[in-house]
């Protein structure tokens, strides 16, 4: 019997099928974030974004975020000859996206000098490539909070400064001073201790008799090494007389020799997959300690302020996009007889969605402009805010993504859909540099640290809300709150999210001419569903307004 071929080729239907997100500039595309930077008077930076936002919006960003994510790095122990190199390799779309942050800048902080607005501008930036990939934000944001700190101490950053600053995308394996650019990396968590930083038992030796001595041989485990790529990782350790040291290891050294530092494996992460998270063993490698020692907790703490706020900014762009791609869904797709987007429930939901990424955004922006402020309102709004935002809207990013993939349906739930992606990568962000009750103790100790300040500030509110009876009676509330959480840690969770949902009213009150901000109001601080699922309070002959103010 011959076999039998047939010219029929099946063809699905292509009628009611949702073709692919696109536009033609990630920046133009969001009212919300174009209002944010003219609220924070950074109009100077418009042509820098738009650029910017119309190259990533490109349909190849997208598809070489998901082939990062499809095929992460491997870790390659040894070479042909049995020599140990632990080297990672990363599939080429990993650095073409590593590459073009590192073109846009946004690993290297503004400065002494710079321009007012310039944290704004890197903010939305940061926005921008947070919506195609997350991964490569993790050792971004390392290198940008790192950098301060290595800017502090002369000798070194003569030798490794204009590396840090550079520019010009530079993977190989060679002594930091003479690349192009480079990345930094961190090394805190053990396993034995987890969050708490003071069961960390790496050990510090200064090479030489001298106490004064920078140069150091560590040798211990970490359990989670952040970015092992990097050119070098700041690492906490203790010393002989038992002080907490933050210490600035090489990967290579200066004469070209790989440092001692081995890669036992790779963490099998759930998302933030074409990231590499490492379980690490220092054999004596050598190691520079940054400031005095007994000041590595304090160091690390300093950097952490910095890497929170980029936790707050990676979770609005993910939200964003994850919301950006269930309008477009909704818009386009018939159901009962109708638009998904004109059916009254989908409509509340999408709205409630829409307001949650309007507020995350606008917010994340202002805490920007508050890390270039010194006046002491500003300080200890930073000290508040920041730990609170991660908290806050770090969580509600997560389960807002879920809504977002349900209203795709089956077809939000597969690993073809960027929403997958997003899910998966969101928790991160509440996890990492402070897990949820780790941050809002830290709000905590701020209150009973600075009480003078904080109270300073929530009179500032006071007198901001004004006229306004819901957002008043909302302040009055908060301290009251504020002052019952300090003697009931219990509390602190609460706190920190009515923290954030005041100050996120204060920002929506003043962009979009306000229109947002009343919904807001009636639905985060007057109404008892606040912390509960998208789409409790009901937006009748609101939503399409909100839609439509949020989305082009």
């Amino acid at each position: 019997m011959g076999t039998e071929t047939s010219d029929v080729v099946f063809s699905w239907p292509q009628e009611n099928v949702v073709p692919e997100w696109s536009c033609g500039s990630l920046y133009l595309d969001d009212p919300v974030l174009r209002a944010a930077v003219a609220r924070h008077k950074c109009g100077w930076a418009e042509d820098t974004l738009r650029a910017e936002g119309q190259r990533l919006a490109d349909p190849s960003w997208r598809a070489l975020a998901r082939e990062a994510d499809l095929v992460p790095p491997r870790l390659e122990r040894y070479d042909s000859r049995g020599r140990r190199i632990d080297r990672l390799v990363f599939h080429p779309a990993w650095h073409a996206l590593q590459g073009s942050c590192v073109e846009a800048g946004l690993h290297i902080p503004a400065g002494a000098g710079a321009r007012k607005g310039s944290s704004v501008a890197r903010a939305a930036l940061y926005l921008l490539h947070g919506r195609i990939d997350a991964a490569t934000l993790c050792p971004t944001t390392m290198t940008y909070a790192a950098i301060p700190l290595l800017e502090r101490e002369d000798t070194l950053w003569r030798a490794v400064g204009g590396a840090l600053g550079g520019r010009t995308y530079d993977p190989s394996e060679r002594p930091l001073a003479g690349k192009t650019s480079g990345l930094v990396g961190m090394g805190l968590t053990e396993i034995q201790g987890g969050s708490d930083l003071r069961r960390v038992t790496t050990r510090a030796t200064p090479v030489g008799r001298s106490d004064g001595s920078r140069l150091y041989r560590l040798s211990g485990r970490k359990w989670f090494f952040s970015a092992p790529q990097s050119d070098a990782h700041l690492v906490l350790a203790r010393d002989g007389q038992d002080r907490f040291g933050c210490y600035c290891v090489p990967r290579v050294l200066p004469d070209g020799s790989r440092n001692t530092i081995f890669l036992e494996r790779l963490k099998d992460k759930v998302g933030n997959r074409g990231n590499a998270t490492a379980e690490a063993v220092f054999e004596n490698a050598w190691a520079y300690r940054l400031g005095e020692p007994g000041r590595g907790l304090a160091l690390l703490m300093e950097m952490a302020g910095t890497t929170r706020l980029d936790n707050v900014l990676g979770s609005a762009a993910l939200l964003r996009q994850g919301l950006t791609e269930a309008v477009h869904y909704t818009r386009a797709r018939m159901a009962f007889g109708r638009r998904l987007v004109d059916q009254p429930l989908m409509v509340s939901v999408l709205a409630d969605l829409a307001l949650e990424s309007a507020s995350a955004t606008s917010l994340g922006v202002a805490l920007a402009r508050l890390s270039e402020g010194t006046d002491p309102l500003d300080v200890v709004a930073r000290r508040l805010l920041v730990p609170a935002a991660k908290f806050w809207v770090c969580k509600r990013t997560v389960s807002a993504l879920a809504e977002c993939a349900e209203i795709l349906g089956g077809n939000g739930y597969v690993e073809e859909s960027a929403l997958a992606r997003f899910y998966r990568e969101a928790p991160v962000n509440s996890i990492w540099e402070g897990s949820g009750n780790v941050v809002c103790l830290d709000v905590l100790r701020t209150l009973r640290v600075y009480p003078e300040e904080s109270r300073a500030l929530f009179a500032d509110w006071e007198r901001r809300s004004g006229g306004d009876p819901g957002l008043r009676r909302a302040v009055h509330d908060l301290v009251r709150l504020a002052y019952d959480a300090v003697a009931e840690p219990a509390l602190a969770r609460l706190l920190s999210a009515r923290l954030v949902l005041v100050a996120q009213a204060f920002e929506l009150r003043t962009i979009l001419d306000g229109d947002l901000y009343p919904s807001f109001l009636r639905s985060r601080l007057d109404h008892a569903s606040w912390g509960s699922v998208a789409g409790l309070t009901p937006q009748v002959g609101e939503g399409e307004r909100i839609l439509d103010r949020t989305f082009l």
